[in-house]
């Protein structure tokens, strides 16, 4: 693909050059006696070379022949001497700057070799020295238009690369949005699904207990707006008036509360010190425990679970057991594939292991150096 050169704009370019080209030669044909009268044909060869200019984006190829074609006959017919190569350097320069370097080359080519050319037939020594100014002169044009084009490709790559890190940086802060929606909401409506189911039963058998189930179900549907408040204030780019409390390996005992609830028998150990543990870390283990507590109350049909957690060498181990039905040879869905995903990011692993009955789901978190560094 080629890569074209920008620079001023085009109009501004062509007005430029056939300024520079018809008042300079109109001023030097005044003090050049012997030279042909500038005429109207002179005047349009004149005009020619930077209307030729005007095609430098659209059709480049037909720049230097326009060019070149228009000073070869200007300057065979006798004419005056000016600024008349002016495009033509210019549409050497452009068309190598629009990737075009063979014709760039050509085009310096024919020209150097009619300026030598010229010298010869003069027999001038200083016509000789003249024209081997000439010919550099020449390959410097071509030079300077690849030295443009490659500009041009680098700025190009660049505004490209650019672009390629703002997207992925995009994709991801969706993506880890769409994790933390899902974890929030999957899981407040399972623990609200599973008090509502517990309430109905507590409404018909035993209504003195009713009021707890309920009560249960207002803090967790509370403490869902709140989070999705969060999230919705995120989106919008607006700090939430009220922000909840970040999760945390703290909150984690509310987790295990809500679960016990709804009639999950849990036991939780937790040997960690937090101080030991990045926001990061900690916030990855509270949703990975969440999501996991979530797929044991609306999946497994287990009655009880542990939840572990625990530093192994330099990680933080997360480990959540239940006795339920395991996945029952399903794919593992959203939450899981979330939840994979949350402890790739950190550089750590998860694995799913069948426990006959039961699941185990364990995720190992790396600590960062200088939290390894604190733990030793």
């Amino acid at each position: 693909m080629q890569r074209r050169f920008h620079g001023p704009p085009t109009s501004f370019i062509v007005i430029a050059v056939a300024l520079i080209q018809v008042l300079g030669t109109v001023f030097s044909a005044s003090h050049q006696a012997a030279a042909r009268h500038l005429d109207p044909l002179a005047f349009m060869l004149l005009l020619a070379g930077p209307a030729a200019l005007a095609f430098r984006t659209r059709m480049p190829a037909v720049m230097l022949p326009i060019t070149l074609a228009a000073t070869s006959v200007y300057l065979l017919l006798g004419y005056a001497w000016g600024p008349i190569a002016l495009s033509l350097a210019l549409s050497i320069v452009l068309t190598a700057a629009a990737g075009l370097r063979w014709q760039a080359w050509l085009g310096a080519g024919i020209s150097a070799a009619a300026v030598v050319l010229m010298a010869i037939l003069d027999g001038d020594q200083t016509g000789l020295l003249r024209a081997s100014a000439g010919v550099a002169w020449a390959a410097i044009l071509v030079l300077i238009g690849e030295g443009f084009r490659r500009r041009g490709e680098r700025m190009a790559e660049y505004r490209r690369r650019r672009e390629a890190a703002k997207q992925a940086e995009r994709d991801e802060y969706r993506l880890t949005l769409a994790r933390d929606i899902h974890d929030v909401v999957a899981h407040s409506l399972s623990m609200i699904n599973v008090q509502a189911s517990v309430a109905l039963h507590l409404g018909t058998n035993d209504p003195e207990k009713l009021r707890p189930a309920l009560e249960a179900i207002k803090a967790a549907s509370k403490e869902s707006l709140a989070e999705v408040r969060q999230l919705l204030g995120v989106l919008r780019e607006d700090a939430p008036l009220s922000p909840a409390a970040p999760p945390s390996l703290g909150r984690i005992q509310e987790l295990v509360d809500d679960a016990r609830r709804g009639g999950l028998e849990l036991r939780f150990g937790n040997s960690v010190d937090p101080e030991l543990i990045g926001p990061t870390q900690q916030e990855a283990a509270y949703r990975i425990v969440q999501e996991g507590l979530s797929n044991v109350r609306r999946h497994s049909g287990a009655e009880s679970a542990v939840v572990l957690l625990e530093l192994a060498g330099n990680a933080l181990r997360v480990r959540i057991d239940d006795d339920g039905g395991g996945l029952r040879g399903a794919s593992p869905g959203n939450g899981l594939r979330g939840m994979r995903e949350r402890v790739e990011a950190l550089g750590g692993t998860l694995n799913l292991t069948p426990l006959g009955p039961g699941l185990r789901v364990e995720a190992t978190l790396p600590l960062n150096p200088h939290q390894a560094g604190l733990q030793r």
